[in-house]
C-alpha cells in the first residue's frame, strides 16, 4: 500500500489545480463535522476511511498545533481547532485547509486568566462548532467568540472566568439559527441560547441543581425534533427549542460528563458518579489483613511510615492518569492524630468510609423515552447496564447496538431493543480513554489516551482488525468526514485516507 506524504499530497493538489484550467473543476468536499462527534454528536462518520494508519502509514498530511484537547469542526474545505498558550496568555481559534492541512489564519484572543481544572484538562478542551457561515467557539477562560469562515469577527460574548474542579470542557453547538450552551460551574450554572448570527440572547436557563466539585457538565447537548436534551447535573433534561421551557426531567445518579445519543424514541445516557459501581469502591482490609501484610515491627500496630495507599475511590484502569483516585488519608484513619492506628481506631474509620460510599446511587447506562413529559419516573426509564460504563467517552449506536468503552480499553455492545449484553472485551487500546468511539463504514473506532487506536467490527463478532499507534496521546475525539479520519493529537492534527482511494 503506497503512503500519501506531504509532499505527494502537495504534488496531487497542483495537478487537480491543473485539471481546473481545462475546465474540469473537482467536486467540493461536501460531508461536513459540525461540532463535537458530527452531526447531533451522534459519532457516524462518512464515507470509508482506513483501518490501519498512523505516521507514514496511509497519512494525508500532519499539521503541528499548539496545545488544545478540541475536537476539529469541518464546513466544507475548512477545519477548525482551538489552541491555548499558557505564556501569553491566550486562546486561539485555528483554521486549516481540508486538503493540505495548512494554517489558513488563526483568532488569537489574549485573556486574563486561564481557566484551571483536572490535571488533564487542557483550556483548549471545549470544540468549536460550525455551519457554512461561521464558527463558535468556547473557552472557560473567555466566552464565547463567532468568526466568519475567513476569521472576521461577528460577535463575542465574554463570560466570567468559570470556576471548577474538572474544568469547563463543554461546547457549544448550532442549531438553525441558534447557538446552544450548557455551562456549568462554580460561578453560573445554565443552559443558554443565542442567535447565531448576531449574538442576541434568546432565552436562558438557570439550573438550580447545585453545582458541586464532583460536577463536570460538559455533556453537549442533542436535538430530537422540537426538543432539546441535555445531560445536565444529577438529570438528564429536555427543553424546547424555541423558548427554552422545560419539557421533562429524568433525575439520575451523574456528574454529566458524556453526551447522549438518540436511538430510536430513546435517549441513551451514560450516567457516571464516582462511587457508582463496585470497581470504583475498592474494599477495605481488615486490621488483621493490614497487620499481616504492613506491620514491619510486629508491634499490633499501624504507624505512619506502614500505612498503604487504600483508595475511597479509585479507577481501576488508566491509573497512568492525574488523580486517578481519592485515597484514605493519614489523618482520616488516625482519629486520635498520635503515632499509630490501633483496631479501634481503624474500624472506626471503615464504618464512616463505608456510610460515606453508601451516599452514593448506581449508575448505569440509561434510555429515556423521547416523548417523556414532566418528572420521568424511574420506571418508565430502561436501565442498559449498571457496570462497565465509561466516565468520559460518550456511548455510539449503529442502529441496533449501543456501544460503550471505558478506561481499559474495556469495550460493552448492548442490543438496544432487547437491553441485554451481546459481549465485553477489549479493545487492546490500554489505559485511561478520554476520546469517545465513532462508527465508520461498518466500523467502530475507540481510542486509547496513550495513542492507541483500535478498529473493531461492528455486531456481536466483535473482530479486532487492527491496532494503530499514535506518536503522542490523543485525548481530542477525531472526526471522520468523506472518507478520511483526522486524528488530534497532543502535538499536531494528522488526516488519514486510504491511499487506494
Amino acid at each position: 500500500m503506497n503512503t500519501i506524504t506531504g509532499t505527494n499530497c502537495y504534488q496531487f493538489v497542483i495537478a487537480i489545480l491543473s485539471i481546473s484550467l481545462f475546465g474540469l473543476m473537482p467536486a467540493p468536499l461536501q460531508a461536513d463535522w459540525p461540532q463535537f462527534r458530527g452531526n447531533n454528536s451522534d459519532g457516524i462518520g462518512t464515507g470509508a476511511p482506513p483501518i490501519e494508519f498512523g505516521p507514514g502509514k496511509n497519512e494525508l498530511w500532519k499539521t503541528p498545533l499548539s496545545s488544545g484537547h478540541s475536537s476539529p469542526c469541518i464546513s466544507g474545505n475548512r477545519i477548525f481547532v482551538t489552541t491555548y498558550n499558557k505564556d501569553t496568555p491566550a486562546v486561539a481559534v485555528v483554521c486549516m485547509d481540508r486538503i493540505t492541512g495548512k494554517i489558513l489564519w488563526e483568532k488569537i484572543i489574549a485573556v486574563e486568566r486561564l481557566e484551571k481544572g483536572h490535571p488533564s484538562f487542557n483550556p483548549a478542551s471545549s470544540s468549536p462548532c460550525c455551519d457554512d457561515q461561521c464558527v463558535v467557539a468556547y473557552f472557560g477562560s473567555y466566552g464565547l467568540v463567532c468568526l466568519d469562515l475567513n476569521g472576521n469577527q461577528l460577535w463575542e460574548k465574554q463570560l466570567p472566568l468559570t470556576k471548577s474542579f474538572s474544568g469547563n470542557a463543554t461546547s457549544p453547538m448550532i442549531v438553525g439559527d441558534n447557538l446552544i450552551l450548557y455551562r456549568g460551574n462554580y460561578v453560573d450554572h445554565y443552559l443558554v441560547c443565542f442567535d447565531k448570527t448576531t449574538g442576541e440572547q434568546r432565552w436562558h436557563v438557570p439550573q438550580k441543581e447545585k453545582f458541586t466539585g464532583e460536577m463536570a457538565c460538559t455533556a453537549c447537548p442533542v436535538v430530537a425534533g422540537d426538543k432539546l436534551i441535555c445531560h445536565t447535573a444529577r438529570s438528564v433534561q429536555a427543553f424546547d427549542i424555541k423558548t427554552g421551557q422545560t419539557v421533562w426531567t429524568a433525575k439520575c445518579a451523574t456528574t454529566a460528563t458524556s453526551t447522549p445519543v438518540l436511538a430510536g424514541d430513546e435517549v441513551v445516557v451514560a450516567a457516571w458518579n464516582k462511587l457508582g459501581e463496585p470497581d470504583l469502591r475498592p474494599p477495605f482490609p481488615t486490621f488483621d489483613e493490614l497487620l499481616t501484610q504492613h506491620d514491619e515491627n510486629d508491634n499490633q500496630l499501624i504507624e505512619r511510615n506502614e500505612f498503604p495507599k487504600l483508595w475511597i475511590f479509585h479507577r481501576p484502569e488508566g491509573i497512568e492518569a492525574a488523580m486517578n483516585g481519592a485515597p484514605v488519608s493519614w489523618k482520616h484513619a488516625n482519629k486520635n492524630r498520635d503515632a499509630e492506628i490501633t483496631r479501634e481506631e481503624w474500624q472506626k474509620a471503615v464504618d464512616e468510609l463505608e456510610r460515606f460510599r453508601a451516599g452514593y446511587e448506581t449508575h448505569g447506562l440509561l434510555a429515556i423515552p423521547i416523548n417523556s413529559k414532566g418528572f420521568v419516573a424511574a420506571e418508565d426509564v430502561r436501565t442498559l447496564a449498571t457496570d462497565g460504563i465509561p466516565e468520559v467517552p460518550s456511548p455510539v449506536f449503529d442502529g441496533t447496538y449501543v456501544y460503550l468503552v471505558k478506561n481499559g480499553g474495556l469495550l460493552t455492545c448492548i442490543n438496544l431493543a432487547e437491553g441485554e449484553r451481546v459481549y465485553r472485551t477489549r479493545t487492546r487500546g490500554k489505559g485511561t480513554h478520554y476520546a469517545s468511539p465513532l462508527i465508520a463504514n461498518g466500523n467502530l473506532y475507540t481510542f486509547a489516551g496513550d495513542g492507541q487506536i483500535s478498529v473493531i467490527e461492528l455486531g456481536p463478532s466483535h473482530r479486532i482488525l487492527a491496532q494503530n499507534e499514535m506518536p503522542d496521546g490523543v485525548y481530542a475525539t477525531p472526526a471522520i468526514a468523506d472518507g478520511i479520519i483526522y486524528v488530534r493529537t497532543h502535538s499536531a492534527l494528522y488526516a488519514f485516507q486510504d491511499a487506494r482511494d
